[in-house]
């Protein structure tokens, strides 16, 4: 016999290995909870269903006439129909510049400055600009659903700290100094926070401020609600309380919330030079500019003055005074009182394992399906939020619909049978 050279060979009948589909990077990102219980109720109500939702967390006001006509005459510019720098106008990053210093009293340079595709790129780019595979972030909790994936999208890996309602949702240096190791790269930070509503004290925040700088710890700070805040609260920004940290935080912020600009997609990065430079190069590839036509608009947002947001707090304030009285009418739900942004976060740990309706949840999301289902009330469940036993409502939105939404849960969750 003539032997088989390796080239003659029998070919193999060994299966090729099954590829993923979906990268296993993209395919392990969950959707996020609170859009999703929004489109819910949305489906729901255009099917003809009375379903009240508490689950965006947008305002319900229009954006100011004066930022819409600003849009308009932006539209019929020729050189806003054409590309523009990748990290936003010139006279944007400037109005962003004076509008911080205004507010926060942190002076900034405008290239500090990178505008973005609304307040989650900003997230995004500031983690992948900071974090190689590995690196670890300090997340305090209850965290906005948005915070954990934007990490681990970036390479690094969420480290959960939980604060509960007894210490008003705010994490102590202690637990952050128990959670720190050689891999923590990044504390995330945010004040007013979504989802509590919990406001840190300046003192609580130059404590945390002296510990990162202690420590060589990056901190990122969102502070997309920072004008809201009640009871004559503050939110003061990190970098201008403790000066020394600048070199080593990123602020994230935009004008969605204080313009009721949600939809407008403008956000943006401050930092160091050297941070927002590789952040814009990034989305020099991903989206390039922002669109000009929200760009036109949020300059004249930000070159005008507060009394929208003015406007927009008063009602904020009613109508949280309103959902926490309702909500504490209900035996076994403990809702602290929020000091910022238009979130309530109560605890309903005391209902689970209860009969509601002749149903019983075991969890915080089953309750929430239940609320749904039986009063056509949309909540989020804690667990998206990292907090299972908690449930989220906004309350941006009409006072008739708070009153009403929260009379319905009340109805349902006072039934034993």
């Amino acid at each position: 016999m003539t032997a088989t050279s390796p080239s003659q060979s029998t070919p193999s009948t060994a299966q090729p290995q099954q590829r993923r589909r979906v990268s296993q990077r993209i395919g392990s990102i969950a959707e996020s909870a609170t859009l999703a219980v929004d489109a819910k109720a949305k489906a729901l109500k255009a099917a003809g269903k009375p379903v009240i939702g508490f689950g965006a967390g947008e305002p319900d006001f229009p954006t100011p006439d004066y930022v819409v006509e600003a849009a308009i005459e932006a539209c019929r510019t020729p050189a806003y129909h054409r590309y523009t720098p990748a990290g936003g106008l010139p006279r944007l990053k400037e109005a962003i510049v004076a509008k911080t210093a205004r507010d926060s009293g942190l002076q900034v340079a405008v290239n500090q400055v990178l505008v973005t595709n609304g307040g989650k790129q900003a997230v995004y780019e500031a983690f992948a600009a900071l974090l190689d595979p590995g690196d670890e972030v300090v997340l305090p909790a209850p965290f906005w659903t948005t915070y954990p994936e934007a990490i681990r999208l970036a390479g690094g890996v969420p480290v959960p700290v939980v604060a509960d309602e007894e210490s008003g949702y705010l994490v102590s240096v202690g637990q952050l100094e128990a959670a720190r190791t050689p891999r923590t790269k990044v504390l995330l930070f945010c004040s007013p926070s979504n989802p509590t509503g919990a406001v840190y004290p300046p003192e609580q925040v130059e404590e945390i401020a002296r510990w990162a700088l202690e420590h060589g710890i990056w901190v990122v700070t969102d502070e997309i609600y920072e004008h809201l805040v009640y009871g004559g609260v503050t939110a003061p920004s990190m970098p201008a309380l403790v000066p020394e940290i600048a070199g080593q935080c990123v602020v994230v912020n935009g004008v969605a919330k204080t313009y009721a600009m949600t939809g407008w997609r403008v956000g943006w990065v401050l930092g160091p030079a050297d941070v927002v430079k590789a952040a814009t190069n990034l989305q020099s590839h991903a989206t390039s500019n922002v669109a000009n036509v929200s760009q036109a608009a949020a300059i004249a947002a930000l070159e005008g003055d507060l009394s929208a947001v003015a406007t927009m707090r008063t009602a904020f304030d009613r109508r949280r005074q309103t959902i926490v009285s309702m909500l504490r009418e209900i035996p076994g739900v403990a809702c602290p009182e929020p000091q910022g942004a238009f979130y309530v976060y109560p605890s309903v740990k005391a209902l689970l394992g209860r009969p509601i309706a002749g149903r019983t949840a075991s969890s915080s999301v089953e309750l929430a399906e239940i609320i749904l289902e039986e009063a056509e009330v949309a909540v989020v469940p804690g667990e998206a939020f990292g907090t299972p036993g908690y449930i989220r409502m906004s309350y941006a939105l009409g006072d008739d619909d708070l009153v009403e939404g929260v009379s319905r849960m009340q109805r349902l969750l006072t039934q034993t049978a």
